[in-house]
């Protein structure tokens, strides 16, 4: 494995982990204060954009890399949107 395939793949790994305080912060706080729903879909044409590069460049550290981001950022979403919910419903 050359120098440029592992600066890609740390890359890869840190982008895609990137939202992963928010989720937990999230969970642990259960309130959805502060997260922008706008930046969310902002952040899902990114990362959709992403992996149809990926596809067509055939490239799965690319790939990979962001369909787990895309898993992470629906989960995100997921909670973000049940917790708006829940503060203003109640």
């Amino acid at each position: 494995m050359d120098s440029v395939t592992i600066v890609g793949i740390v890359a890869s790994i840190c982008t895609a982990m990137s939202t992963l305080p928010q989720l937990f912060k999230l969970l642990k706080e259960k309130t959805a204060e502060g997260i922008s729903i706008f930046m969310l879909m902002v952040l899902f044409a990114g990362v959709g954009t992403w992996i149809i590069y990926g596809v067509l460049k055939k490239d799965w550290i690319i790939i990979i890399s962001n369909s787990c981001s895309l898993i992470i950022n629906v989960v995100l979403t997921i909670l973000t949107l049940k917790y708006k919910r829940n503060s203003i419903s109640g």
